[in-house]
């Protein structure tokens, strides 16, 4: 890890090891911040003691982290125009990185003091998506232009349906638990027990699933909240120190070869479908057009981006041996293939066995792009851990006891927590980031409407304010302090 300050300026080093810290307070606040919902039943329910809880909560996070992969942390990456990613210069890059981090975190601090479980999920991309927009504006490009939005309409679905279905499904499960288990002792509110059987501990049985589910909760959260902050330090790497981390410089010479392989199968895919994709890509008539050094991902600049490929990548067995401008000029061709093929995977022309194959050329272009050493794992996953253990009570008292009109019942618990482990952990598998807060709230929220408990309206009003709240605030105070940054110091 040390070595990546070597060689750099003491102001670079410095602003090096600030991004660094940024991204770690942001991860560690979004471990108390976040991961209150984790423990949240199981420590109203008595089913656990509270330290006990956070310490479990932490070492799963933890392990979470650490084996979750890299998907969700370059599907928020690439939140960001491929333009910004390929073209990033250093002084940019911090410009970028610092803006979106202190928006993040000022509005997690802010919704956690009042003990408001808001997203940081939600935060962070809606700092992303101010950051594009600001960097548009500050280079003319068209606002249009300025941000994924095909990324960001896909993880803005999912952080839209994931509380809704929370909601939906949690209130299904408590109602098949009343229908299959309607024995009052786990209908029971710790408070209820304690007056009619002198202990608010829950049964052993309902006691074991509401562990395991939290658990499970904090793994996955772990799993998906964790690569949030994996993506942001592999930009701040990449954006101030490229030469080192522009590439996996631990690839192998099999995987250079499949990198390889891939951009000339590319080429050939092209040509099969030609007819089809002529139009789109200016197939035949590029050959001879040379890349700016600076440029935009143009479609019909696949050609000549794919001879420019191979052409560096020539018998390269080993990354290290490439210079600094020669790994860098890699890294922009890979993105700008990738994300020409993922337009024309869109084609409504192509089949879908085409759309298929594509989609395993892109993963091959782009496996040595997306990833991350494992020291930068290790670091997120301990700050997230330990952020577990701290601040938790706040939303605790919020998610047992505000929510509905009544305290949360055992079976209440048992079915949010499930219904949040398995939503995520489905998220997971499709590299969408998802909001553990919205969709643990939802899920008892589901769950008192089920039972007819009733929900406290000021507490619903407030976590709605936030959900509302949150995208527009983080998006407008990232892209304030990216375009007066830039300004001053661009």
């Amino acid at each position: 890890m040390f070595e990546l300050f070597s060689g750099l300026d003491a102001w670079l080093a410095l602003s090096l090891a600030l991004a660094l810290l940024f991204v770690l307070t942001f991860e560690f606040i979004n471990g108390f911040h976040d991961t209150a919902n984790a423990v949240a039943t199981v420590i109203y329910t008595k089913a656990m003691p509270p330290n006990l809880a956070v310490i479990m909560s932490g070492i799963f996070n933890f392990l979470g982290v650490l084996l979750g992969g890299v998907g969700v942390a370059y599907a928020i990456v690439h939140l960001l125009p491929v333009e910004l990613l390929i073209n990033v210069n250093t002084s940019r890059g911090l410009i970028m990185v610092f803006s979106l981090l202190a928006a993040a975190i000022t509005w997690n601090l802010g919704t956690w003091y009042f003990g408001i479980p808001a997203s940081s999920s939600h935060t962070l991309i809606g700092s992303i998506l101010g950051v594009g927009l600001a960097n548009a504006l500050l280079t003319d490009i068209p606002l249009g232009d300025g941000v994924n939005w095909q990324k960001a309409m896909d993880i803005g679905l999912s952080l839209i349906f994931s509380p809704i279905a929370g909601f939906v499904v949690a209130a299904l499960l408590f109602l098949a638990l009343k229908y299959w288990m309607p024995t009052p002792k786990v209908h029971s509110t710790p408070v209820l027990r304690k007056e009619t059987k002198g202990k608010n501990k829950p049964p052993f049985w309902n006691r074991l699933v509401l562990i395991v589910s939290a658990m499970a909760v904090s793994f996955v959260h772990g799993s998906n909240d964790g690569q949030k902050g994996i993506g942001l330090i592999m930009l701040v790497l990449i954006g101030i120190v490229p030469a080192k981390f522009v590439l996996d410089l631990n690839t192998t010479t099999y995987q250079i070869e499949r990198t390889r392989d891939a951009a000339i199968h590319l080429g050939e895919f092209y040509q099969r479908n030609s007819p089809t994709l002529n139009e789109f890509l200016a197939l035949g008539k590029s050959a001879n057009t040379e890349l700016p050094r600076q440029f935009r991902c143009d479609p019909k600049l696949t050609e000549p981006t794919i001879s420019a490929l191979l052409r560096t990548l020539d018998g390269v067995t080993d990354y290290r041996t490439l210079s600094e401008e020669a790994r860098i000029d890699i890294r922009r061709y890979l993105l700008c293939l990738d994300d020409s093929a993922k337009k024309v995977g869109k084609l409504p022309e192509l089949s879908a066995r085409d759309k298929a194959d594509l989609d395993k050329l892109r993963k091959d272009l782009t496996a040595t792009t997306e990833y991350a050493p494992f020291w930068v794992i290790l670091a997120v996953a301990l700050a997230l851990g330990i952020g577990t253990m701290v601040g938790w009570k706040r939303v605790v008292k919020t998610v047992g006891e505000k929510i509905g009109k009544q305290g949360m019942t055992y079976a209440q618990g048992m079915s949010a927590q499930i219904t949040a482990a398995c939503a995520i952990g489905l998220a997971n598998v499709y590299s969408l980031p998802v909001s553990t807060t919205h969709v643990l709230s939802s899920g008892v929220a589901g769950t008192m409407v089920a039972n007819r408990s009733g929900l406290q309206g000021s507490t619903i009003s407030n976590i709605l304010l936030a959900w509302v709240l949150t995208l527009p605030t983080s998006m407008a105070l990232a892209a304030g302090l990216f375009y007066v940054s830039t300004l001053i110091f661009g």
